[in-house]
């Protein structure tokens, strides 16, 4: 399950593909555009970071960051959902977690990462809880967990 793998899917399928990510800072979109032709399914990547950018960038509803907290599935249901309005892209993606190695704690501890993915009607949502501590770690094991995750949806 490679990303060279998944470039040449989208492209055979003519699906587009929209990213709104936070504590991967970027690094799915990266991954998704670092091939030649990606524009042929590349529409945008939002790297919303802060509750603030959640609400106004992705319209999140601030009761739902308030009662569940950005890292919830609750939340990322909620990006993934309100980002396939905005970019009417075929596949959407969102990406909520703690990367580390601060911000954790008992309850939602560093690795912890929510991935949502909706594809037409379908609609994953899928809470990974990555071992690692290692913040780079973290993030790359998130964007295989997605790579593969779309692959098997495609």
């Amino acid at each position: 399950m490679s990303i060279q793998s998944l470039h040449k899917n989208l492209i055979k399928k003519k699906l587009t593909i929209s990213v709104a990510e936070s504590c991967t800072g970027g690094l799915l979109a990266h991954n998704l555009t670092k091939l030649a032709n990606s524009s042929k399914y590349f529409q945008m990547g939002l790297i919303t970071y802060s509750n603030q950018a959640k609400i106004k960038i992705l319209k999140i509803n601030k009761n739902i960051i308030e009662k569940y907290g950005a890292v919830s599935k609750e939340c990322c249901k909620a990006m993934v959902q309100n980002l396939s309005k905005i970019s009417k892209s075929k596949i959407n993606v969102s990406i909520t977690g703690i990367a580390g190695p601060g911000g954790g704690s008992k309850k939602k501890p560093v690795g912890l990462v929510y991935i949502g993915v909706k594809k037409g009607k379908t609609l994953l949502i899928k809470e990974n809880k990555f071992k690692s501590k290692n913040r780079n770690s973290i993030q790359k094991s998130t964007v295989k967990a997605i790579i593969k995750t779309v692959i098997n949806l495609i």
